[in-house]
């Protein structure tokens, strides 16, 4: 297939770029930053042709149709992602506009694939059990956090109409090749670099290679809608942070904090807000997921699509080694991995 992909140039975009091509799929990138789109993937041996480049944005109706010219399929992972309330309306809109354009467009063109990236915590609310994608979509209380609750009802209108949309829900995403630093490898890099917090309930992610193969499952399934979840092993918070020194040999300086007293501080932080505006997840809403996360369940990916879930071990180990490799961590911050 000939894939149109939005966020190509991102954390999960760019694995799963690598992953369509090595499946023999070619792509089409939609992206700001012609120029990023060199530095994300020459060094890993991914050439991208010129022409296969469109410079434009997700809210353009006339460069994601320019970007569709010729393609079968799209994939779509772009988003703006802003804890700044005044940013709220931006992200409320754009992300809104962006399925509307990417997703709603491959429908209305009749492609027969449209992969579409959600994520498994719009089902998440305190007290709810372990999640799973048949779970109701929960209340959100942050622009983002409702754009993808929103962006998750107006795809399955589409899919309950008989669109061939497939759905990914990955939890917290990792690994190695990050073009920045996304939310759990910067989480990692701070364990190292500041501290880390022990709290209730247990942090859980998911290798980028795998979701990244999960998608490119979900684009050759056969027609219909489909939705699946990406989650790797969950720990509680101490026994993350004991896996991690293990691995490296050096210790990890921590401080224990009940998990009431953090919800109590990211209610303060939405406060503050008020007040003072910041791009930083101290919120009511990111507390409660730190502290309360009961826990996805991704079996059912296992057994119907044959996607295997890397190890913990695996790929903190691989993502420790790229952040020294990076220039983020010293060697004498990830011990051991530094000599691999």
């Amino acid at each position: 297939m000939k894939v149109m992909v939005t966020g190509g140039t991102g954390f999960t975009g760019s694995h799963t770029v690598k992953a369509f091509v090595d499946a023999g799929h070619t792509v089409r990138l939609l992206v700001r930053d012609r120029d990023k789109v060199r530095r994300v993937f020459d060094p890993h041996g991914i050439g991208i042709p010129e022409d296969e480049i469109v410079v434009g944005d997700i809210v353009d109706e006339a460069s994601v149709a320019e970007a569709m010219k010729g393609c079968d399929a799209v994939f779509h992972s772009a988003a703006v992602v802003d804890m700044r309330r005044s940013m709220a309306k931006t992200v409320l809109e754009t992300n809104a506009r962006g399925v509307d354009l990417v997703i709603g467009g491959a429908v209305r063109r009749g492609f027969p694939s449209a992969v579409y990236v959600s994520s498994i915590s719009i089902f998440f609310e305190p007290g709810c059990p372990r999640l799973h994608v048949d779970l109701p979509i929960a209340p959100a209380a942050t622009a983002y956090g409702r754009s993808k609750a929103d962006a998750e009802r107006t795809i399955r209108r589409m899919q309950d109409e008989g669109a061939p949309i497939r759905t990914s829900y990955p939890t917290g995403i990792a690994g190695p090749d990050d073009p920045g630093l996304s939310n759990v490898n910067h989480a990692l890099y701070t364990w190292y670099v500041d501290l880390g917090l022990v709290t209730s309930s247990g942090f859980q992610v998911v290798d980028v290679r795998d979701v990244a193969e999960l998608h490119c499952r979900l684009l050759e399934l056969p027609e219909g809608a489909h939705r699946y979840p990406a989650a790797g092993g969950m720990l509680p918070w101490a026994e993350t942070y004991a896996l991690a020194e293990r691995l490296t040999g050096t210790r990890i300086r921590r401080v224990t904090v009940p998990g009431n007293v953090m919800r109590v501080f990211g209610t303060v932080g939405d406060v503050v807000k008020r007040i003072y505006d910041f791009n930083f997840p101290l919120t009511r809403d990111s507390m409660e997921f730190a502290t309360q996360w009961p826990g996805a369940d991704a079996s059912r990916t296992t057994n119907d699509l044959g996607v295997k879930f890397r190890s913990l071990e695996e790929t903190y180990t691989d993502t420790l080694r790229w952040l020294h490799r990076a220039g983020h961590l010293t060697a004498a911050q990830v011990g051991r991995l530094a000599d691999a």
